[in-house]
């Protein structure tokens, strides 16, 4: 915090003993994760605190709480603006930015006490939340760190380079990257074991294919933890499956979405933040809220392959999960808060023993980097939801036995997989760029903060008959063996669709679990009706990148919201159909009053080593990262000219005949007479 003249050293929490955390490299003695390159602003969670809050009181919370993230981030832009004077004079900071935070917040936390108080009781010690503090940097750049923390350049930086990157490697907006975010996955030791099996686990898996977000849905929303407020997230989704995912959106609107999953009877949302390339790409959020003014820039990155799988249990069946279940897994603030609810997991394909929780991996040349979530397996029997977003779920203990008070549910695993090379670190991504999550601005895209997000929208039909496929130990969906008369694919990959079930059942300590790998299928989604309720047809494949990329590189129109529907019209921009009066991106600090359906919280009763070479020593290679233009496929069932003269060919000869034959009956009649 600042006083006393001067800047205090503050280190962000991380626990050494996390297996993978860290990777040998960016902490100090204690095992902390030091904030490496720039400093930034640390403010208590509020939300995290709010285990009990009354359903007529959660709409006011969820409201304030989004306004607080909303004072951080402004104050963060603040302190970017101000490193010069701060630099001059470090107690001004004190009286243009955290003092005035400080006093924002706690008025905002005592509209948070009085609205619960009028619906139950009133919460105790939130005032002693509002203030905030301020964490210098440490030099994690190569260049060096001035007083605030802020990265200075080298002599030869020259600003910012060819790629956007930003003075000593700070990225593209400003706030990270830094080269201490990285780690060489060859490096790292095997750290992500497979949990024992008990004699009734339940072995099976379920594959869903919902594509890989090519037609750009995207916003900066968060309907879970901010519904009903614009730009909840600050920053940006990719999004599968369910098409109507904007903060505004009720449980009745999610019901009745279309979906982009294979089977329709899963409308499930699946979201997490994107991936961009800082190379000097201005999308068409560069200058809107979640995106380049909250220090999200650079291209966003397709990814290459998408698989979702729910596995079972360890220790024995699982049971259905509530429609609208809601599970959060991982933590966004993760930097700040420390690594009590953090999940993430990076690794590359043919090294997915090896997990990274608060580094990026440089891959080896042909691996390509892989992000993976294994979401809470634990439900509390009861709700849907939970004041903080997390209490009504759990992880199992590490022999796979849920907590007491909960059940087993089918276990969603979210594999990612991204074709970026490893990053020119020597020169700030200069020659080839950095790769990094969108975070709030004031997390400074750390790895660490990686995190995703599932609504279950699953037709009750087709999870029962998930419960049974993964219950009986079969593998089902596209590729499995479940007897449906699919087409098996080549080999029973992470890439073809069929994963073995990750760590054999999955290990609920996060960051563990090992997938099984191999490169993906390049073929194309097969967009076809469900035939069969646990297997898609024959003939449909993994989803994978598509050939182009339709992202968004060129200018707004109509100030629309970033993304582009390239489904052939059936989704607007953005996939909500808004106007741009109505764009929650566009209208940040809104006071989220818009009407949103009221989600019901409490659920009924259930159902029953490689030899590659180093990355670094592949840092040089060149990445061209030229954007492509924008493409709209052709709409379903639309066809080309050629296509409709083959189709009316037979049609106009059988007209000729019947004329011929026409013309000679009347010339016969006319010689009879």
């Amino acid at each position: 915090m600042l006083g006393g003249g001067g800047l205090v050293a503050a280190n962000v929490y991380a626990s050494a003993t996390e297996g993978g955390w860290g990777g040998g490299s960016g902490q100090d003695a204690t095992g902390q994760v030091k904030s490496a390159g720039m400093a930034t602003i640390d403010c208590p969670d509020v939300g995290s605190r709010l285990t009990s809050v009354p359903d007529d009181a959660r709409a006011d919370v969820d409201r304030e709480l989004a306004q607080l993230d909303q004072q951080t981030t402004g104050a963060y832009r603040q302190l970017q603006a101000s490193a010069q004077e701060i630099r001059q004079d470090p107690d001004a900071a004190d009286d243009s930015i955290m003092n005035p935070l400080k006093e924002k917040r706690a008025a905002t936390i005592e509209r948070i006490a009085v609205a619960i108080d009028r619906a139950g009781d009133r919460p105790e010690g939130l005032e002693a939340l509002a203030a905030c503090t301020l964490r210098p940097g440490q030099d994690g750049t190569g260049g060096g760190s001035d007083g605030t923390g802020q990265a200075t350049a080298s002599p030869s930086a020259g600003g910012q380079g060819q790629n956007g990157a930003g003075q000593a490697g700070t990225g593209q907006g400003g706030n990270g990257p830094v080269a201490s975010d990285y780690a060489d996955i060859t490096a790292v030791q095997p750290n992500a074991p497979k949990p024992p099996q008990g004699d009734g686990a339940s072995r099976g898996t379920f594959t869903t294919e919902c594509g890989v977000n090519a037609n750009g849905l995207f916003n900066s929303d968060n309907v879970i933890v901010a519904p009903g407020v614009s730009n909840g997230a600050h920053h940006f989704h990719d999004y599968v499956g369910n098409q109507s995912n904007t903060a505004f959106a009720s449980d009745d609107d999610l019901a009745k979405a279309d979906t982009s999953c294979v089977d329709k009877g899963d409308r499930s949302t699946y979201y997490w933040p994107v991936v961009r390339l800082q190379n000097g790409t201005q999308e068409r959020d560069a200058g809107a809220p979640g995106g380049g003014t909250e220090g999200n820039a650079g291209q966003i990155v397709t990814p290459k392959d998408v698989t979702l799988t729910f596995v079972g249990s360890p220790q024995g069946k699982v049971t259905a999960m509530p429609r609208l279940l809601r599970i959060i897994t991982g933590d966004a603030k993760a930097f700040v808060n420390g690594p009590t609810n953090a999940n993430a997991s990076w690794s590359c394909t043919g090294f997915e023993d090896r997990q990274l929780k608060d580094k990026y991996p440089l891959c080896p040349s042909g691996s390509d980097v892989v992000r993976t979530f294994h979401f809470q397996s634990c439900w509390d029997g009861r709700n849907i939801d939970s004041a903080n977003h997390r209490t009504h779920v759990a992880f199992a203990t590490p022999d796979g036995a849920c907590p007491a008070g909960f059940q087993a549910i089918p276990q969603l695993v979210q594999r990612i997989v991204y074709d970026v090379k490893a990053p020119s670190l020597n020169d700030g991504g200069r020659t080839v760029p950095l790769f990094a999550v969108d975070s709030f601005p004031e997390q400074l895209h750390k790895p660490v903060t990686d995190h995703g997000d599932f609504i279950n929208v699953f037709d009750e039909d087709l999870m029962r008959e998930l419960v049974d496929c993964i219950n009986s130990g079969r593998t089902c969906g596209p590729g499995g063996d479940d007897g449906s008369g699919a087409t098996a694919a080549p080999s029973q990959s992470a890439g073809t669709g069929a994963t073995e079930a990750p760590g054999g059942g999955a290990s609920e300590d996060p960051g563990t679990g090992a997938t099984a790998t191999a490169e993906p299928t390049s073929s194309a989604p097969a967009e076809v009706p469900r035939t069969d309720a646990t297997t898609a047809p024959a003939n449909t494949t993994k989803h994978s990148k598509p050939a182009k990329d339709s992202r968004l590189t060129e200018p707004a129109e109509d100030g629309k919201r970033t993304g582009s529907a390239g489904d052939g019209g059936k989704t607007a921009p953005a996939g909500d159909g808004t106007k741009a009066e109505d764009d929650p991106a566009a209208t940040v600090g809104s006071d989220g009053t818009g009407e949103v359906g009221k989600a019901t919280r409490t659920a009924p009763a259930a159902d029953g080593g490689s030899g590659a070479q180093s990355p670094a020593a592949q840092a040089q290679d060149a990445q061209s990262q030229a954007p492509v233009a924008q493409t709209e496929p052709q709409a379903a069932g639309q066809g080309g000219l050629a296509e409709t003269g083959a189709n009316l060919w037979p049609a106009g000869i059988g007209i000729l005949l019947a004329l011929g034959g026409l013309f000679m009956l009347v010339k016969a009649k006319r010689l009879t007479h």
